[in-house]
């Protein structure tokens, strides 16, 4: 067979529209305002310097979190999809995917994989309307096409 030439259109990444920008505003604004809260309990309400560290550390960690919500999205490659969901980042052969599902009431598409595992595609987002209606029929299309090249 030859070798698949790759679409730029196609190959791009699939990334959920307000999945990226109101965490990136929400991780941002907890961190500014706990941290504020955290250094005015210092000097008004008596706290010590590790009750404030603390404090911060939580609003970080919570931030971090948060932040890695904007970070999800799934990468075609010549071998597979990468997909980097909120904790765990996985790469799927494209001749592993049995299928692609994304039935009415799913948040974001799955894909069924040969072996009986489910990974979810929280890059693409119902919440996104046509934009996420027509990635995840683009995620097909890129499915089926690499599925029957290898």
């Amino acid at each position: 067979m030859p070798p698949v030439t790759p679409d730029p259109a196609a190959d791009a990444p699939f990334r959920p529209r307000r999945g990226r920008v109101v965490p990136q505003v929400v991780a941002v604004t907890f961190v500014a305002v706990f941290t504020a809260v955290a250094v005015g309990m210092g000097v008004l309400g008596g706290w010590s310097p590790s009750d404030q560290v603390v404090l911060v550390v939580f609003a970080l960690v919570v931030g971090g979190f948060v932040w890695r919500y904007s970070q999800i999205r799934a990468v075609p490659g010549p071998d597979g999809l990468t997909v980097r969901n909120l904790v765990v980042t996985r790469t799927v052969g494209w001749d592993e995917v049995e299928a692609v599902r994304f039935v009415d009431g799913d948040p974001w598409p799955t894909l069924m994989l040969e072996d009986g595992d489910d990974v979810a595609v929280m890059a693409v987002q119902r919440v996104d309307g046509p934009h996420g209606r027509a990635e995840a029929e683009r995620l097909v299309r890129l499915v089926e096409g690499r599925r029957t090249a290898s």
